[in-house]
């Protein structure tokens, strides 16, 4: 029996488009990361063409029940309206993302073993792997307040950000990682909990470790950012290929 070949995603040109492609990072993000916390943590995408406006999960569902129709919209603009549906504390954190920064489209935040463990390291992420590289200089650090009920907080987050940080850790709490697409967010969030965990497991050993030289670790970020901009535009449309063979129901 030969299976379906379902057709590319579009680009993301207007609400449809994104649609797809946010409900199809949930799915790939709950097969491969799946601490996602229930029903408490989010994922988030700018409506092209509406700034001020966002896609996020109805605060109800699982990651593995989001589709590109059941995505609702909030304003980062506006006070929290329960009408949208939306989780509050997730508000807070992605529409302060995503309003202090017109560069960045997309969030990710996820409570996974590892970015938890992470988050409470006292000496934070260690250019210790080829992965943390890409974290060289564009990763900051929250210290803990609490759920991020509070509006205020969402400010000083997007702070800890930076204005060209491209993840920043959640001390006690998470990661939230950032980029321009779907396909930034879901292969930025796989290098940082790939450089976590294989730092953790190093540390664990007790033995000597080997830090990439300072004079490596920008050339080497650059060469990420290029790697980006180039043939890393392959990655996206093959993992969207896997996640159609194994939970296409996303599209709809």
């Amino acid at each position: 029996m030969t299976t379906a070949v379902l057709p590319p995603l579009p680009p993301i040109v207007d609400e449809a488009s994104a649609r797809l492609h946010l409900a199809a990072l949930y799915r790939l993000i709950d097969r491969h990361f799946p601490s996602t916390d229930g029903v408490y943590n989010h994922l988030s995408l700018r409506v092209p063409g509406h700034p001020d406006l966002f896609l996020m999960k109805r605060h109800e569902l699982l990651y593995e029940e989001v589709t590109a129709s059941n995505l609702a919209v909030a304003d980062m603009t506006k006070p929290f309206d329960p009408n949208w549906q939306v989780n509050g504390p997730g508000f807070v954190l992605h529409g302060a993302i995503l309003l202090a920064r017109p560069d960045v489209n997309c969030v990710v935040h996820i409570h996974s073993s590892v970015g938890l463990a992470m988050a409470a390291h006292g000496s934070g992420l260690r250019m210790l792997s080829q992965n943390a590289l890409r974290f060289h200089n564009r990763i900051g650090y929250h210290d803990y307040e609490g759920i991020t009920e509070d509006a205020g907080e969402g400010p000083r987050i997007a702070t800890a950000l930076g204005a060209d940080g491209i993840a920043v850790v959640l001390r006690n709490h998470g990661l939230a990682i950032v980029g321009n697409t779907p396909r930034d967010g879901f292969e930025r969030t796989r290098d940082l909990l790939i450089a976590c965990e294989t730092q953790l497991m190093l540390e664990a050993t007790g033995a000597p470790m080997i830090e990439v030289p300072e004079m490596v670790r920008e050339k080497v970020a650059r060469q990420y950012v290029a790697h980006d901009a180039g043939r890393g535009g392959a990655d996206w449309p093959a993992w969207v290929r896997h996640i159609d063979r194994l939970d296409p129901g996303y599209r709809d």
